[in-house]
């Protein structure tokens, strides 16, 4: 049987395979299911990662950014009106304009907007992106270290080769074995194994030290973790999972999503890191993935778990709003 099933009304439609990797505070891999070692694109789940370089250089203290605007460095963003009046804010104190922005244009998940911009003939510019708060944190630090503002999304560019620096350090993963390719947003895009993915995040939700990780890569992850849960509406935005997710838990889980059916998360408590891939790239797979490894994992308690149940069992609706179905969790961890 697979690990997510979707259900219309009693009978069985549709199914999701996954893979997953917990790591625990060690850095140790203490439970999975399918294939802990999977290569996978990280796609948006490393953006925590890729923010790192903004805080290290100087960044934030150099054009007066806020951590309000760091968890916005961090964020696949419904496009909602905080999140572009946000993005616009870090372009006036970097004296930059949205043409210095090489994120692309899309139509937002925030339908509103998107009508409301329909209805006044305007068009589509790319701070409704969701990917224009990191190619904004990505301009501040390029900005700060005098480098090229044209060419920061190539990956030979020396902002992204920090940024590869950074992955190989929390993920405990050669530099020379993270292959890339091209995001949605035209950034490189870095592929690991889940359960150095799951280490990363371990590390990103824990203020232990590893062995070659400096006092200053600690605390530039300790600050973004911190950034992330305390403004958690421009990580996602309204009616978001990680958003929900991290309000719920308040303080104590750091969570990012990633296209294809990527979900990642760590919690602050216990140093534990996760990493999820669904198999067919489906993202409705992922939150009930995620919320099923925090209950069989014991984080948070059943109020918790309620509070966020249409995630952990995900209402199916016809074009009514009616609940045909459900989609289901069907897995049980293995442990080391």
């Amino acid at each position: 049987m697979t690990a997510i099933q979707v259900y219309r009304g009693n009978y069985l439609e549709s199914s999701h395979q996954i893979h997953v990797a917990v790591v625990n505070a060690k850095g140790e891999l203490h439970a999975y299911y399918g294939d802990p070692l999977r290569l996978t694109f990280a796609r948006s789940s490393m953006k925590p990662f890729q923010a790192v370089p903004i805080v290290e250089s100087g960044s934030m203290e150099a054009y007066d950014l806020t951590d309000r605007e760091l968890s916005l460095f961090c964020a696949s963003h419904n496009g909602e009106p905080i999140h572009r009046e946000a993005v616009k804010e870090v372009l006036n104190k970097l004296h930059l304009q949205e043409d210095h922005l090489q994120c692309g244009t899309h139509i937002p998940r925030d339908t509103e907007s998107y009508q409301e911009l329909l209805k006044s003939g305007g068009e589509l510019t790319q701070f409704f992106s969701n990917c224009s708060g990191k190619h904004s944190g990505m301009l501040a630090a390029c900005s700060k270290q005098g480098f090229d503002l044209q060419t920061y999304r190539d990956v030979t560019h020396p902002y992204q080769q920090q940024i590869i620096e950074v992955i190989e350090d929390v993920s405990d993963y050669p530099q020379e074995k993270i292959k890339t390719s091209v995001d949605g947003c035209g950034v490189p895009v870095h592929r690991l194994p889940l359960f150095n993915l799951a280490k990363a995040f371990a590390r990103l939700g824990s203020k232990r030290k590893w062995s070659k990780g400096t006092p200053e890569r600690v605390d530039a992850l300790n600050r973004i973790r911190k950034a992330m849960i305390t403004y958690p509406e421009m990580v996602a935005g309204t009616k978001r999972f990680d958003t929900d997710l991290m309000k719920a838990y308040r303080d104590r889980i750091v969570a990012k999503v990633g296209a294809e059916g990527v979900h990642c998360f760590a919690d602050h408590k216990t140093g534990i890191g996760v990493a999820i891939k669904v198999e067919d790239g489906n993202e409705r797979a992922t939150n009930v993935a995620s919320m099923e490894v925090l209950k069989q994992l014991n984080i948070g308690d059943e109020s918790v778990i309620s509070m966020l149940s249409d995630y952990h069992y995900a209402p199916v609706l016809n074009a009514r709003k009616e609940q045909i179905g459900e989609i289901r969790p069907n897995f049980t961890l293995n442990y080391l």
